[in-house]
């Protein structure tokens, strides 16, 4: 699924329509749509096997069905999904609160193995609960509501506080309001210390936002100390397998990059965001040409609206990007649908159309 969605999808279609298929069969097709975000191909399935919803979800997980009718429904009625993500919440708490109490009198009587099979089973239920707690967070994410966020995950602090996923993401939700970097630090650094032999084990959007997070504390050492050692692990990578090619300092780059173009200073920001692809054959691809073209049409608007000058060896490294974005990007997409059978073949659809078309908004603004 995660290299072929299109052909996993198709493989579980045929499953349902040639029963019997493996119970998990209909539960999966159901979450990997969601995961996906196909929530009318999920709302259709469900749908249109409704003895199978009966069957699989309703008798045998009805938190499950909760869950994926909370998920499509936000979809349409965000309001109305939060009632039903907090309703399964409050439920999945009241077991966890049940748990504990097992976990404390199982250790007042001094019995091991209940203690074991208490905790067992309050990690299986923690398992449970943390992906309606996001789903119930992301609502208020994706309306940019991030103090909301922070509230709900504090809320469930005293179950969640040891759980990865939920760290992470209070990470995130300190970085993105941007006025609480510290408390960012103190939760993004014991996730990269716990890769501190193998870095590029971690995530690169991690030590992306910590390095962002160091640089907007005024700890730019630290941010540079990072980067440092992502470059000699990419270095000896490189030597062991020629062939692999980390994107790690590419995104670190560029993310710090469109940091400082977003406060308007655009000759440091762009130089970086040029450097993190280089070499430009290798690191020039759809994704990293996406992030790095928004800054360059940000810096076009600022010049156009005459809001920012440039030093004409700036413009020349810009032109010379154009020409190498030109050179390599013949054959890459500048947008790749979601649906391979949508997807736009056409030249315009290029790298090189789009860094063609750059090139030459640019030199009318340098004119």
């Amino acid at each position: 699924m995660d290299t072929d969605p299109s052909g996993g999808f198709k493989k579980f279609n045929y499953l349902l329509q040639t029963p019997p298929f493996p119970p998990e069969t209909f539960q999966n097709i159901l979450l990997y749509f969601c995961k996906y975000q196909y929530f009318d191909l999920a709302a259709d399935v469900l749908a249109e096997n409704t003895h199978l919803s009966y069957k699989y979800l309703s008798q045998q997980s009805q938190t499950l069905y909760d869950f994926l009718d909370g998920m499509i429904t936000a979809q349409t009625s965000p309001a109305e999904a939060y009632q039903k993500f907090d309703q399964l919440a409050t439920r999945h708490i009241d077991v966890l609160r049940k748990l504990t109490k097992r976990i404390q009198d199982a250790k007042q009587q001094h019995d091991k193995s209940a203690v074991t099979a208490a905790y067992k089973a309050y990690s299986d239920a923690l398992e449970e609960y943390v992906p309606v707690l996001m789903a119930q967070a992301k609502i208020y994410w994706d309306t940019e509501n991030y103090p909301m966020v922070e509230k709900i995950f504090r809320a469930s602090a005293d179950f969640c506080a040891e759980n990865e996923t939920w760290k992470l993401n209070v990470a995130h939700v300190f970085f993105m309001q941007e006025n609480k970097f510290q408390n960012s630090i103190r939760y993004y650094e014991p996730v990269v210390d716990a890769h501190a032999e193998k870095i590029l084990n971690c995530s690169a959007i991690v030590l992306a936002n910590l390095c962002v997070s160091y640089i907007m504390s005024s700890l730019n050492e630290k941010a540079e100390e990072v980067m440092r050692r992502l470059e000699h692990e990419e270095e000896k990578l490189m030597q062991e397998d020629p062939d692999k090619q980390p994107l790690h300092l590419c995104i670190v780059n560029l993310v710090i990059g469109t940091l400082y173009c977003s406060k308007g200073n655009f000759e440091f920001g762009i130089s970086r965001i040029i450097k993190s692809l280089e070499p430009y054959h290798r690191k020039i691809m759809s994704d990293t040409w996406f992030y790095a073209k928004r800054c360059f049409l940000a810096l076009a608007m600022s010049l156009a609206k005459h809001m920012v000058m440039l030093k004409d060896q700036t413009f020349d490294e810009i032109l010379a990007f154009f020409d190498q974005a030109d050179l390599h990007g013949g054959k890459i997409p500048a947008h790749i649908h979601p649906d391979p059978s949508k997807q736009d073949a056409s030249s315009k659809n290029t790298v090189r159309w789009e860094a063609r078309q750059l090139k030459r908004l640019y030199l009318q603004l340098r004119d």
